[in-house]
């Protein structure tokens, strides 16, 4: 077949990228070849748009083990017990087919972590869609949280946190982010470069099909009104047996029979097999007459290109192959030896004793693309607003509205379609700041927290990309944990645009300067562009996974409001920030303005004297204060107690809406008990953080004096209403 402009165009590929392949192979490719270029230099595959950005990331640390580059991120946890981690993002496949599309993104994560050598002990997701009011909402919301589910409850991985946000950006294109996260033993982690020439490369797992196919570039290239037809490129998976193909690697990996193992995720065979022979420096041969079929009569191109979901690519050691054969039968698993390393450093592809394509190995990595794409500045808008000019609302009215909107009410409905309990060791589940997961058998657990503010992005891309570290540092330690790393995926428009591509350029500077000044690493990650529809982008929205450590579970901390009589106090101070804020979004539309300040050397310090204080034992409950402000916050932990609130009106800030709904960063509200407030207070006043006393814990009601008064049932009954009516 002649490889047309059209072939070239259809398979996402530029003209000067198609003049590149053609330059490096000597030659014209054929269809196969071309193919297996689309996969590897898509965006999705390669990063060509964003590495020149992504190693500026600060990717060390005391306790990190593994950093980017893997499958995973690993980090050290002490009694050597390693913490594997990542997310990644499934939002075209999701959009397409919901049900899928969420499903196999979880599939995918999960592979991902115990590729690595960890059991999988714990599921995340950061979920993203349109307007309530738009017609597609609704389909959309159940698909993905049914596929979220159906995929992690039948494989038996507790889903222990996560956030869903709604807002008329993602109307036409919806994020779905999964994160994993599994434990392993330092001296039992397996990576994916492969060593040794003449070493059998076996295929595992389910057999091949034609679903999936060109998923990877259709992951990097944005939505058109032809994007329902696009649902052939969604991949299937069966969580049965990945559970099966998760045992059996588990099993193999107790031996040292292993040299490297990759999933076959994104462009499925294609990429498992470049990224095992690029990081070792060898050649692959693959005779793709061996690849196990379930359709009849596929071709090569289709082997290669297939995204078939609950497959694995393993270089084994000499003479281990039987014993290896013997546990994938056991567990009812395809076994096939499809090829072997070489010293060719070609990707050597044969089919009914022909060579059918040969690609230099480093064509397909090491050489790819790499674009330093024009890039703007985002200047930081200015505050236009009086508040004084504002159409005067009362604060109860403001309140009630607010904890009845879309994104502020109680959306249980999603996490309660999560199994949140299995494997027995979920410590702390959905709902706090953070959830926590014990170690098995041992006192010790981590802490993990999804989340993100693409309302701060869009409105100053470096602040936003500070702050949603902030927030994942604070999140952690409200909960009792020492933040020890994250993990990113970064959800941006189209980068050929150069506000989209300033837009991510300027969110990784705050990104880097936060994690360098919190000495909270960058160990995996994602990067997920092309997010819109006909042009139209999404507004930039980072998603960070945080991990943190709890030494003791009993030193673990809550929310939830604990006894009558206990004194609520706030560390950090109220300036009253109102741009970019829930209030001036719920209750006047206005979406202008500059987002909140980060003052990174409070938020070390804050967070520092908060978690010493935990650790000491001298806090009942914490929470951040973060989107709706410090009235929010305390709503939150009256609707998770059953406890009321007596709040006292503010004596520095005369407008009680920027005081009680300000966003101002770096604040805690801390629960404590009488006699333990002044002790509180001195190490407090010894770190130099403003601090002040805001409320007192009493029976039923949420009060501020002389402003309003409300039943917490009622309080209950508003922040439920519209989730149970949607």
């Amino acid at each position: 077949m002649k490889i047309t402009n059209a072939i070239v165009e259809k398979h996402g590929l530029k003209p000067d990228e198609y003049s590149k392949i053609k330059e490096l192979l000597e030659r014209e490719p054929n269809l196969l070849e071309l193919g297996i270029f689309s996969a590897m230099w898509n965006e999705h595959c390669s990063y060509k748009s964003s590495r020149l950005h992504l190693k500026n990331l600060p990717t060390k640390g005391k306790q990190v083990i593994q950093g980017p580059g893997e499958n995973a991120g690993v980090i050290d946890i002490g009694d050597d017990d390693a913490i594997i981690f990542k997310i990644e993002s499934h939002n075209h496949p999701s959009f397409i087919e919901p049900y899928q599309g969420a499903a196999t993104g979880v599939g995918g994560i999960l592979r991902d972590v115990f590729t690595m050598g960890a059991r999988p002990i714990a599921l995340l997701n950061s979920i993203h869609f349109g307007s309530p009011k738009h017609p597609k909402t609704k389909s959309l919301l159940n698909g993905v949280v049914s596929g979220i589910g159906g995929y992690g409850n039948c494989i038996g991985i507790p889903t222990v946190a996560g956030e869903t946000k709604f807002d008329s950006t993602y109307n036409e294109n919806i994020l779905v982010n999964a994160m994993a996260v599994g434990h392993a033993k330092k001296d039992k982690i397996f990576y994916s470069k492969a060593k040794g020439l003449n070493k059998s490369v076996v295929y595992v797992g389910s057999k091949t099909g034609r679903d999936g196919i060109h998923g990877a570039s259709m992951a990097s290239a944005e939505f058109d009104e032809n994007s329902e037809d696009k649902k052939p490129t969604v991949q299937v998976g069966d969580p049965f047996t990945e559970k099966l193909l998760m045992e059996a690697c588990l099993e193999l990996m107790k031996d040292k029979s292993i040299i490297s193992i990759q999933d076959m995720g994104a462009a499925g065979l294609t990429s498992s097999s470049v990224e095992m022979a690029s990081k070792g420096e060898l050649g692959i041969e693959l005779n793709l007459d061996k690849v196990p079929c379930r359709e009849e009569g596929m071709t090569p191109y289709e082997m290669m290109l297939s995204e078939s979901q609950e497959r694995m690519l393993i270089v084994l050691e000499n003479n281990k192959e039987k014993e290896a054969k013997k546990i994938f039968e056991r567990w009812d698993l395809d076994f096939v030896i499809i090829g072997k390393t070489t010293n060719t450093n070609n990707l050597t592809l044969k089919f009914k004793n022909e060579i059918v394509g040969e690609i230099p190995i480093d064509a397909l990595a090491s050489k790819a693309p790499l674009y330093d794409r024009k890039w703007i500045k985002t200047k930081l808008p200015t505050k236009k607003i009086n508040i004084k000019d504002l159409k005067k609302i009362k604060l109860e009215d403001a309140l009630i509205k607010i904890l009845s909107s879309p994104n502020e009410s109680n959306k249980s409905w999603v996490s309660e379609q999560f199994d949140q309990l299995v494997m027995t060791d979920t410590a702390q589940r959905s709902g706090s700041d953070a959830a926590i997961i014990r170690i098995h058998k041992k006192e010790k657990a981590i802490a993990v927290t999804v989340d993100s503010s693409a309302n701060y992005c869009k409105a100053h891309p470096l602040t936003g990309g500070k702050q949603i570290v902030c927030e994942s540092w604070r999140n952690l330690i409200s909960v009792g944990a020492k933040p020890i790393a994250i993990t990113n995926c970064l959800n941006f428009g189209n980068p050929e645009n150069s506000k989209v591509m300033g837009e991510f350029a300027e969110c990784l500077i705050g990104l880097k300067e936060a994690c360098e000044f919190l000495n909270f690493p960058v160990v995996s990650g994602n990067v997920s562009f092309y997010n819109g529809t006909n042009k139209k982008n999404i507004d930039p929205t980072p998603v960070v996974g945080g991990v943190g450590l709890i030494q003791n579970t009993k030193n673990k901390i809550n929310h939830i409001l604990k006894k009558e009589g206990n004194i609520i106090l706030q560390v950090g101070k109220t300036f009253g920030h109102l741009y970019q804020s829930v209030f001036f979004k719920e209750i006047y539309s206005i979406t202008e303005g500059p987002p909140p300040e980060v003052n990174l050397s409070n938020e070390k310090n804050n967070g520092e004297t908060v978690l010493k204080l935990i650790n000491g034992n001298l806090i009942a409950s914490a929470h951040d204060i973060s989107a709706g402000g410090s009235i929010l916050a305390l709503a939150e932990m009256c609707l998770s107690s059953r406890y009321g609130l007596k709040i006292e009106k503010p004596t520095k800030l005369s407008n009680l809406m920027e005081h009680y709904f300000g966003e101002d960063q770096g604040r805690y509200l801390l629960e404590i008990e009488p006699k333990n407030l002044e002790k509180v207070i001195k190490i407090i006043d010894a770190n130099n953080i403003f601090n002040e006393t805001v409320a007192t814990v009493q029976k039923d009601y949420f009060e501020i004096i002389g402003e309003l008064k409300i039943h917490i049932n009622e309080l209950y009954k508003v922040n439920n209403k519209w989730y149970n009516n949607y």
